[in-house]
């Protein structure tokens, strides 16, 4: 009984106990929740499993270190000790082990070694050392690879010093171009034909490009790769080791290992990106701005650019930019004389803005104004005289398509073939009256050539079986006739109805009254550059007024004025310029002269004052005085217009001095005491008053491009007896085969008077088929730079579409030209120009210039980010005024103004897109190859190389079929 108490109160204390435990626990837990908050109990466990780990880690690292030790104990006991023989070859290997000399001499010039050693060295560093330390740290490798580069480069500066550069640089890469372009512009064609547009515009002219290529070309076609990046890389590759297998020595080409990593260093380190480089249109145009740089922009050719753009996107860039030049003048904080130039500025950025935002609602809303059919429609056009359309080789042309379309060109013809029988007549008649005074025979057959001449032009124009037959006076017809059967024909024999025809050209409604109001006219107008838009203001001399209709001027000078500036003969007038300014009026730039005019009366007094004139007054001033004054004209030479650099200072300087000749020739006394009536002229122009022009836009535009011409070619017949050695031939083709009028007669004459050797026979190749250089003419003589000029010019200007006299009348005026300018060492000019281009100094400052671009300052360049899109707009708006800035009035005058524009737009348009830029690229370094190895058959492996392009075999399938069907 007395257990059972026991185990009560033992049970009775372990209760308590317990509940104490818990007790004691669970105020525990409640104190530790209120002190630590509810979220504590995760931070104790996070504690707890920190720790653990915490001490995993320690047991494993201290076992780890552990293990090595006693690993590196049990290698060092268990195995055997390294033979002393090994040790001894080792030792006896470092010591042989010497470095390698390499001799840093590649080109045998110091002047180049120096650059193209730090390219190597920045080439090795940069491509090949960054990878190769990480690998090893033996340098034989690298010296190895030094050593293979410059071999290479030994081997390419030898090759190419025997090489004469002249032949490529002054033919091969002209043709070359030339070529691309003429693929262009029948790739642009093909597109204007096609009337499915369906893909984009880009893409079209791209594959009708290579189509075209491939009809140029017949075996070779780079639409491949120039379009497909993995095909340019197996391209470049095959290339390369080419370049390889014959710059290096035979033991490094077949170290395959050492090829094949040259090959892609040479193929994707450096050609690839230099070809993406010199592809890319925008460096393209970047570049043209810098070449030109030295050009003051133009305004009249900026405005053109903007009228002519058909891009959207590049008249929105201008725009911007012009919302952003605004916003930055308004913002200005300015007063005083500051405040006026800010407006004129402000007003000319309101112009340029007016005209892109008119021409991108135009080019939005697709109803694109003709500028040819404007200018008809907008008031009176300019009326060129007859007789200066027949001596003007670009109005000519027009006036003949216009004939020959009328179906009167017998007439016309009939009056150039007399002016070339008159020119050749009297050429005969000098030579024989030279012979006679010499004593000498004159040949019996001369005067017989002369007489069946003349019979020819009659046969051919006048005769009843002349087809077609001029139609004149049949009474004067017969008078010749009978002059032609009695008498020996005279220089003058056909003057009489030579004028009966002239006379009908001019007077007769169907010929050159309804030319004046034909589309021919207005296009002859463009190309003379005398068509201005309504809302077009200007000239390039910075003249702002309106558009005059009237070819002939009146002299603004009344009675009054006369009276006014009655000359006393005690009176005597001095001036000269004093000062010249560039002044900004409404966007337009232009030159102001200060004129210091000194005036001293019978009496002893003197006045003396300042007059400001631009140069168009005294342009308009001359005019006007040679107009009055006639015998002035061969007196006073008044300084010539330039269309570009017109601002700069050193020849504003020039042309002052120029102007300030010209006034003391015209204030000369004797000048004075021959034409008094010419004072009072001068002294009006001197006056300090606003100069009142009495000649307009369009009379000076006349005075511009006519006068010269006349002033060189009075007549047909002066122009002829100046080239004698082209214009007997043009009296027999002057009429492009509408008669026969004995070429073997026109060759007779001419071997037996101007003593020139007769003309090869053409070959029948179609000149759209075939390379530039093929089409080159047989008469053409073996002047360098009059060939490449004709071959520039046909492609770039389209010269081939003119017809035949106008392209034979535009070489004879650059032959003239030529010999001119350079006379006959032109030729020695060209070679000693490319000898100076190939020279060591400046070969090394080549190679700078690529060490310098690749590695500024000794560090690798990054790769540029794409430039933003507006920014590379007006990069091509720049890039075009540029071009069209920099093209000289004599060549106007040559081609005409509007097949100006255009060719220099084609021009700029031809590499906008990169893939035909490629093929250019491609296109100089495959002629550069086979001028540097003409040793190998470079051809035909380029004709493999570019055998996997699927155009060419459909190009043969067509051709094969063409043949069977034949």
């Amino acid at each position: 009984m007395s257990n059972v108490p026991q185990q009560r109160i033992s049970t009775s204390q372990q209760i308590q106990a317990s509940l104490s435990i818990w007790g004691w626990g669970g105020l525990g837990v409640v104190l530790f929740l209120v002190t630590f908050g509810p979220f504590a109990i995760f931070y104790l466990a996070f504690y707890i499993f920190c720790f653990i780990v915490g001490g995993f880690a320690v047991t494993l690292l201290y076992g780890k270190i552990n293990s090595e030790k006693h690993l590196e104990k049990c290698e060092h006991s268990y195995l055997p000790p390294t033979q002393i023989g090994i040790l001894k070859t080792l030792d006896e290997m470092k010591l042989e082990m010497k470095p390698i000399k390499i001799d840093r001499r590649l080109t045998g010039s110091s002047f180049i070694d120096e650059p193209l050693q730090q390219v190597i060295q920045f080439a090795l560093r940069d491509y090949i050392q960054y990878w190769y330390y990480t690998l090893s740290e033996d340098e034989s490798f690298l010296l190895e690879i030094r050593q293979t580069l410059q071999n290479a480069l030994v081997q390419f500066s030898t090759r190419s010093k025997e090489v004469d550069w002249q032949p490529y640089f002054t033919t091969r890469l002209v043709d070359d171009f030339a070529t691309h372009l003429r693929v262009f512009r029948k790739a642009q064609d093909r597109l204007a034909d096609r009337e499915d547009k369906q893909r984009d515009i880009t893409e079209e002219l791209v594959d009708s490009f290579f189509e075209a290529e491939v009809e140029m070309e017949r075996k070779i076609c780079r639409d491949v790769v120039c379009t497909s990046i993995k095909d340019e890389e197996g391209f470049l590759r095959d290339l390369c080791e080419l370049l390889l297998y014959l710059l290096l020595p035979p033991g490094d080409f077949h170290n395959k290992n050492m090829r094949y990593f040259l090959r892609e260093v040479l193929a994707r380190g450096v050609l690839l990106p230099l070809i993406n480089q010199l592809s890319d249109p925008d460096y393209i145009n970047q570049f043209v701005i810098w070449m030109i740089r030295d050009s003051s922009c133009n305004y009249e050719a900026f405005m053109n650019i903007l009228k002519l753009t058909d891009k959207p996107s590049e008249l929105e860039a201008v725009k911007d930019k012009v919302l952003e030049e605004l916003q930055y003048l308004r913002s200005l904080d300015t007063a005083g004389d500051d405040i006026n130039v800010i407006k004129n500025q402000i007003n000319s950025l309101l112009f340029v803005k007016k005209v892109c935002e008119t021409r991108i609602q135009r080019l939005h809303s697709g109803k694109e104004v003709d500028a040819l059919k404007l200018a008809a429609n907008f008031g009176k056009l300019c009326v060129i005289p007859l007789d200066h359309i027949l001596i003007h080789n670009i109005a000519l042309h027009f006036f003949m398509d216009y004939m020959q379309a009328a179906g009167a060109q017998a007439e016309l013809f009939f009056w150039l073939t007399v002016e070339g029988y008159r020119v050749t007549a009297q050429q005969q008649l000098e030579a024989m009256q030279s012979w006679q005074k010499d004593g000498k025979k004159q040949p019996s057959a001369t005067k017989g050539l002369l007489k069946n001449a003349a019979l020819g032009v009659y046969e051919q124009y006048l005769s009843d079986k002349a087809s077609p037959r001029v139609q004149v006076d049949e009474v004067h017809v017969i008078k010749l006739w009978e002059k032609l059967q009695k008498d020996d024909p005279t220089p003058e024999i056909f003057d009489e109805i030579q004028r009966n025809v002239y006379e009908m050209m001019l007077r007769d409604e169907r010929y050159y009254p309804s030319f004046k109001q034909s589309p021919l006219y207005v296009r002859m107008l463009a190309e003379l550059d005398m068509l201005k838009e309504p809302s077009y203001r200007g000239s390039d001399d910075g003249d702002g007024e309106s558009f005059n209709g009237s070819p002939t001027g009146s002299i603004n000078l009344s009675l009054d004025d006369l009276s006014n500036s009655c000359h006393d003969d005690t009176m005597h007038l001095h001036a000269f310029i004093s000062d010249t300014g560039v002044c900004n009026d409404h966007g337009k730039t232009y030159a102001l002269y200060a004129i210091t005019v000194f005036r001293r009366s019978h009496d002893g007094s003197e006045d003396c004052w300042k007059t400001y004139r631009r140069y168009s007054d005294f342009h308009d001033f001359h005019m006007r005085i040679t107009e009055q004054f006639e015998n002035l004209a061969s007196i006073l030479k008044l300084p010539g217009k330039k269309t570009f650099n017109n601002m700069d200072r050193d020849f504003l300087e020039k042309r002052k001095k120029d102007l300030n000749a010209y006034l003391q020739l015209l204030l000369n006394p004797e000048m004075v005491k021959a034409c008094p009536t010419l004072v009072p002229y001068v002294y009006d122009f001197l006056e300090n008053k606003a100069y009142s022009k009495g000649k307009g836009e369009f009379a000076r535009k006349v005075d511009t491009f006519v006068n010269p011409l006349r002033s060189s070619m009075r007549n047909v017949s002066n122009a002829v007896k100046s080239l004698p050695d082209s214009l007997a031939e043009g009296m027999n083709k002057v009429s492009d085969n509408m008669g026969r009028m004995s070429e073997r007669l026109g060759q007779d004459i001419k071997q037996s008077i101007l003593k020139v050797p007769p003309l090869l026979p053409k070959t029948d190749i179609d000149p759209e088929h075939c390379r530039v250089s093929a089409q080159l003419d047989d008469n053409v003589d073996d002047n360098i730079p009059l060939r490449v000029m004709l071959l520039l010019m046909d492609e770039v200007f389209d010269l081939k579409e003119k017809n035949q006299w106008l392209r034979r009348n535009i070489k004879n005026l650059l032959q003239q030209l030529i010999r001119a300018t350079y006379g006959d060492t032109i030729n020695r000019k060209i070679v000693d120009h490319v000898d100076y281009m190939t020279s060591p100094e400046q070969v090394a400052d080549y190679v700078k210039k690529f060490r310098d671009s690749y590695w500024p300052n000794g560090i690798l360049a990054e790769t540029l980010p794409r430039r933003d899109k507006n920014i590379r707009m007006r990069t091509r708006i720049a890039a075009k005024t540029s071009l069209l800035g920099i093209m000289p009035d004599e060549l106007k005058h040559i081609i005409g103004a509007d097949t100006t524009r255009k060719g220099i737009l084609r021009v700029f348009d031809m590499f906008q897109y990169q893939p035909m830029n490629r093929r250019l690229v491609y296109v100089f370094l495959e002629g550069f190859l086979e001028t540097m190895f003409p040793q190998y058959k470079f051809p035909e492996l380029f004709v493999k190389l570019h055998s996997r392009s699927p155009r060419i075999h459909k190009y043969s399938e067509k051709l094969k079929s063409s043949s069977l069907k034949r």
